[in-house]
């Protein structure tokens, strides 16, 4: 697809490589420092994303460099259908973005599926802009919530033990995990791409990562990433079992996660959440408050 692609003078293109991560790691820190002042991507997010299951890197990414080598901006889309997007705000305006788009759309195609998806955060104006006049509409609503670590009462429920995740637990967690998310996610992830985005990523803290058992059955999870250069202790996934639900388990959970970030130095616990599981209304009475969010938009092919 890289020779389709309408670049500017002197750009090229090719498929990303994990040889690839730091310079996509700078440019995506670029962009995250101009849209919200601080970087929250780690390297090992982006590694993990180009080597999850179901994306074939040599056709599911590019990577597009200006004619002075610097990298310009990067795509990827997985399964034909969520992609993303960066453009380096230095080289904005240059329709290296609108390339990238119209990449993912005819990768879409290609492979089979009359939609894609792509997710921008709301301060991304110009982002936003380019997909509405594209006809894209929007699919959902993430928002980005946080509480202090400091100061957090721990009661823990009647009946239930909470230890730090350890080896052994991963099928356990995934099961509880993706039983939870099933209730608005499309598709239930393989156990190999949820590892490779969570547990098998190099910044998964696994001592602050609490889970809830009901005897010896694992009933509630809270998984966090030790995110290097942030004040912030960052919850990757939070999941309590349907029968354990109403009990106060996330908040324990939520408030274990956050003494022992706090003990870290990090100030602040964040995590995001999707308008499609409904939870809003639950983190917010836990005392959590929106930062900032993100819009999923679709566009037909």
């Amino acid at each position: 697809m890289a020779p389709l692609l309408d670049l500017p003078v002197g750009c090229t293109a090719r498929p990303a490589t994990t040889a690839d991560v730091p310079a996509i790691h700078a440019l995506v820190s670029a962009v995250e420092r101009d849209l919200i002042g601080v970087v929250e991507t780690g390297a090992d997010g982006i590694e993990a994303a180009l080597n999850r299951p179901g994306l074939d890197a040599a056709v599911d990414s590019l990577v597009v460099h200006a004619a002075d080598g610097r990298l310009a901006g990067w795509a990827w889309i997985n399964r034909g259908r969520r992609a993303q997007v960066d453009v380096d705000p230095s080289f904005r305006g240059q329709g290296i973005g609108s390339a990238l788009r119209a990449w993912t759309e005819a990768r879409a195609a290609e492979v089979g599926t009359d939609w894609v998806a792509q997710t921008v955060d709301d301060q991304d104006l110009a982002g936003t802009e380019l997909l509405r006049s594209r006809g894209y509409e929007v699919l959902a609503t993430n928002w980005q919530l946080t509480m202090p670590t400091a100061d957090l009462e721990i009661r823990i429920p009647d009946g239930l033990t909470v230890r730090p995740f350890a080896p052994g637990d991963e099928q356990a967690a995934y099961q509880v995990i993706e039983d939870a998310f099933d209730d608005w996610q499309p598709r239930r992830k393989s156990y190999d791409e949820w590892a490779r985005l969570s547990i098998e990523r190099s910044s998964f803290a696994p001592e602050l990562s609490p889970l809830a058992f009901a005897g010896d059955e694992l009933v509630g999870a809270v998984l966090s990433l030790d995110l290097p250069d942030t004040e912030d202790g960052y919850v990757e996934q939070v999941a309590v079992r349907k029968d354990h639900r109403g009990r106060g388990v996330a908040k324990a959970l939520l408030a274990i996660a956050a003494q022992a970030m706090h003990a870290r130095g990090r100030t602040s616990l964040t995590l995001w959440t999707h308008s499609g599981t409904g939870a809003l209304a639950m983190y917010e009475r836990l005392g959590m408050t929106v930062r900032r969010s993100t819009t999923v938009y679709r566009g037909q092919i």
